[in-house]
């Protein structure tokens, strides 16, 4: 998936050179490698993404549950959307970019809306099809969908970042932008995504050395900041939830829904979006620079989000997760079965047997069939760029 991304590997030398695919006057081009900070930070969101929706279950019976999953939705897909749009091309697409947009998300998306459909009517009776309405995770992929279509308008701006800031405010003040295509949450986050490509645009993680060894007081005061968030996610459990706080942390409703007609509403978004971004930046303060044997999960994480709502489908409409007692037994072994679950999904027979639905190349599709080849590296549209596997 080659959808306007930037590869996440980098050269020895100069970073400029390494984006532009040129090296410096009289040296000698040197092969890229991964930068294993990438992949373990896609590899630590997924798992939040299978926690976030793991717990949620437990959240009406437990208080620790419930801060738990505030402190995750307060950042995980904030954090997400950065990386994927810090490996995002700002620049005019090409036809092979413009093709991936309809391979590795539209037609993603029409697959599983489709499996998705098909479960809810033998799983439940019936089921209301409708492409425009995306089913429970689907809605990220046609956010990024979105995210990469308007990229190079948004890069020719002045201020990109103050403008989005401003779209995604003033969307929340429009009742008429609701989930339809998924548009609510896609205005909410694109500040966010293009965060991200600001960040690599400008050098910002090189020029800080943001990805050399971190001192110990940086890794600490990020530890104790997440600590300090999931003490006011638990004590404040009583006011979070007569403010409805986790949908306001959703990004999909309108302020009139949340708040009503308050004029200050958007001000409430624009504090969200702080808490997100220092939460984010905490996040990637605390995510292992170095690589381990987990690290090349995180090349893999299109397959973890669109197969785990399936696994977790059964056990949270069964009721299973409901009722769970005592909850200092049951909120360990689910964090451990989250791992589990990302970790399985992001194995070789499984990205074996369900490729054609993941990655899935349509030739019949394109007047080229040679748009929907498989190159020689692939791709997932959060930008995890690796060497194409044999069949």
């Amino acid at each position: 998936m080659d959808t306007f991304l930037e590869d996440p590997a980098v050269t020895m030398s100069d970073s400029g050179a390494a984006r532009t695919g040129a090296t410096p006057t009289g040296s000698i081009a040197r092969p890229k490698r991964r930068v294993p900070f990438w992949d373990n930070a896609r590899f630590a969101c997924i798992v939040l993404v299978v926690l976030g929706h793991s717990v949620q279950r437990l959240t009406y019976d437990s208080d620790i549950a419930l801060g738990l999953y505030l402190l995750i939705y307060a950042f995980h897909m904030p954090a997400f959307a950065i990386i994927s749009g810090y490996f995002s091309k700002g620049g005019p697409p090409t036809r092979v970019q413009m093709a991936r947009v309809i391979t590795d998300i539209l037609v993603p998306y029409v697959i599983f809306e489709s499996l998705w459909t098909l479960t809810k009517w033998i799983v439940e009776g019936g089921a209301n099809p409708n492409l425009t309405q995306p089913s429970w995770t689907l809605w990220f992929l046609l956010s990024l969908g979105t995210f990469r279509l308007v990229l190079p308008y948004l890069a020719l701006l002045r201020w990109p970042l103050l403008w989005t800031v401003a779209i995604s405010i003033g969307a929340g003040y429009l009742p008429n932008v609701d989930d339809t295509f998924s548009l609510a949450r896609t205005l909410g986050l694109l500040p966010f995504f293009t965060l991200g490509w600001w960040l690599h645009e400008h050098d910002i993680v090189e020029r800080l050395g943001l990805l050399r060894q971190r001192p110990w007081w940086v890794f600490a005061g990020a530890a104790g900041l997440f600590a300090l968030a999931g003490w006011v996610a638990w004590y404040g459990k009583d006011l979070w939830q007569d403010v409805d706080l986790r949908h306001w942390l959703f990004y999909d409703e309108s302020y009139s829904d949340l708040l009503g007609e308050e004029w200050w509403a958007g001000a409430v978004r624009l504090g969200v979006m702080a808490i997100a971004v220092v939460l984010c930046a905490a996040f990637f303060a605390l995510v292992p620079r170095g690589g381990h044997w987990w690290t090349h999960f995180g090349q893999y994480t299109m397959y973890v989000y669109m197969l785990h709502s399936f696994v977790l489908y059964p056990f949270r409409e069964s009721g299973l997760l409901r009722d769970l007692e005592p909850t200092w037994i049951w909120l360990p072994i689910i964090i451990v079965a989250s791992v589990l679950i990302a970790i399985g999904l992001s194995t070789k027979p499984v990205r074996r047997l369900f490729r054609p639905l993941v990655e899935p190349r349509p030739r019949w599709l394109f007047d080229d069939p040679s748009l929907a080849a498989r190159e020689g590296r692939r791709s997932d549209p959060t930008g995890s760029r690796r060497p194409r596997e044999s069949a």
